[in-house]
């Protein structure tokens, strides 16, 4: 009887909480927001039609150097003076860095006065030799001794010449990559020189645009930074391998404005302007989804949508040229996108 007295008081316990436990359920079940994928979901939509291509199509790109290299010292030695720093602006044979030469200078003393030994025995030898009193041979190994020493000079002279390190081209120092008094050693950079005099600049162009760029005529470009400074250039290079997405480099050799504003590394623009002839199927950027490589739109087909791969050709401005996987009077999608899914009741406003 005590047993059922302590037992009855849990047992009631557990009920309640068990009836709470489900009131909660379904308060909660009320209040929370059940999406009816059978409603119809609002887009905007346009019907396609051909359009004649009119505007301009734009081509980005950046700017590169034309010529670039890393200085180094071709022999090794203590960095004595540095004449520039980065920033700079030097001209072709400057000289830039100066080496310790100071022993082989010692050398070429050295070999100087062996030289003049070996010029003091060949003058004698030749004249015993003549009298017979002397072998001919000894002769011939002071003559040989003469030319080895002349050719240790020789060498000696190219090496402290190596130790002065002027500028290949004129330009600008770009980066300071050593200190006085370090150590240089060939293959060692020291300075970057950067000639920005001429410039490449370089575009990725679709195989189907490729034929829109022929080497035998000029085409204004623009960098970002300066929009109102055409500058004229001139194709330099058609690339002969494209990449994953199937598009080739094109480059252009670009001539810098006379204060050299344009930097390497800015971006810029090359503009084709479209005849307006050809016609084709124009949909805004805007309603193109997924990405460059695999672009997709959302079609309205029997009042539902279904998402559709395409072939984007180009742009124009803030238009996409579509090559494939659309129709004239194929409904588009232009807005209302983030509900949709593939079979969705859509309709249009």
């Amino acid at each position: 009887m005590k047993k059922l007295l302590y037992i009855l008081p849990v047992i009631a316990l557990l009920a309640i909480v068990v009836i709470r436990l489900k009131s909660n359920k379904k308060t909660t079940e009320e209040k929370v927001y059940t999406y009816n994928k059978e409603q119809a979901i609002l887009v905007q939509a346009d019907t396609l039609r051909l359009l004649p291509l009119q505007g301009e199509t734009i081509f980005s790109g950046n700017f590169e150097p034309d010529r670039e290299t890393r200085i180094s010292s071709e022999t090794p030695g203590k960095i004595l003076a540095l004449f520039v720093d980065a920033g700079s602006v030097v001209n072709r044979g400057q000289t830039l860095v100066k080496l310790d030469d100071a022993l082989l200078k010692l050398q070429l003393q050295s070999v100087d006065v062996q030289i003049e030994g070996l010029e003091t025995d060949v003058k004698r030898f030749t004249v015993l030799t003549n009298a017979d009193a002397i072998q001919g041979v000894q002769l011939e190994k002071a003559v040989l001794a003469l030319k080895a020493a002349r050719i240790q000079r020789s060498n000696l002279l190219e090496q402290i010449a190596k130790t002065t390190i002027h500028a290949p081209f004129s330009g600008i120092i770009t980066q300071k990559l050593t200190e006085l008094g370090a150590f240089a050693a060939p293959g060692i950079p020291l300075l970057q020189l950067t000639d920005i005099r001429q410039l490449r600049f370089t575009v990725q162009v679709p195989e189907q645009d490729l034929s829109r760029f022929p080497v035998n005529r000029s085409y204004t470009i623009h960098a970002d930074a300066y929009p109102n400074m055409p500058l004229a250039g001139k194709i330099s290079l058609i690339g002969s391998k494209g990449n994953q997405g199937n598009s080739f480099p094109v480059q252009f050799l670009v001539t810098n404005s006379a204060g050299q504003s344009i930097k390497a590394g800015m971006f810029g623009k090359v503009s084709l302007a479209e005849s307006g002839q050809e016609k084709a199927l124009l949909i805004p950027s805007s309603a193109i989804a997924g990405s460059g490589l695999q672009p997709q739109v959302w079609l309205i087909r029997n009042g539902k949508a279904s998402l559709t791969s395409i072939t984007v050709s180009r742009r124009i401005e803030n238009r996409a040229v579509v090559a494939s996987g659309l129709k004239e009077g194929d409904l588009l999608v232009t807005g209302g996108f983030i509900n949709l899914f593939e079979g969705a009741n859509v309709r249009t406003q």
